[in-house]
């Protein structure tokens, strides 16, 4: 797999994305400001993600998504392992993340990355998403937050 930061002019993967973050607008709002990164496997994408410096010293991975015929192999973990990497390299000490409190494969896995919870965002998906999020037969309405030292 080789993991490649998007290119000047080159089109993000507004379908892949939009598996981890339902709302276009909000996507796009952060595709302005971050860095977007693909991974390709044999000259196809199978995933994307996205980091985006919040405050000093801080960054926030605020998507990642792969795509559904390559999922449960383990793409993701070695996605926010690049992801910690990169912001090591531009100089951050402290990687944050946001996940909805109904996704549990996600959460499990960032615990996994190494990152802790350190705060809940109660009520965030309804106030910032138009539709009701459902996943795992749990409504999605809290965002839970985790970040790790890097």
């Amino acid at each position: 797999m080789e993991i490649r930061k998007l290119k000047l002019g080159e089109e993000p993967p507004m379908d892949l994305l939009l598996l981890a973050d339902p709302s276009a607008s909000i996507v796009l709002g952060y595709l302005q400001r971050g860095e977007c990164y693909l991974a390709e496997m044999n000259g196809h994408l199978a995933a994307a993600y996205v980091i985006l410096p919040t405050r000093p010293e801080t960054i926030e991975l605020v998507n990642i998504a792969v795509a559904e015929d390559q999922q449960g192999k383990g793409i993701g973990k070695q996605l926010i392992l690049h992801a910690i990497e990169q912001a090591k390299a531009l100089g951050f000490s402290t990687m944050e993340v946001g996940t909805g409190n109904s996704s549990i494969g996600q959460l499990a896995l960032y615990q996994k990355c190494g990152f802790r919870i350190v705060s809940v965002d109660r009520d965030f998906f309804i106030r910032h998403y138009a539709e009701d999020i459902v996943e795992n037969g749990i409504a999605c309405r809290d965002m839970i937050r985790l970040a790790q030292d890097l």
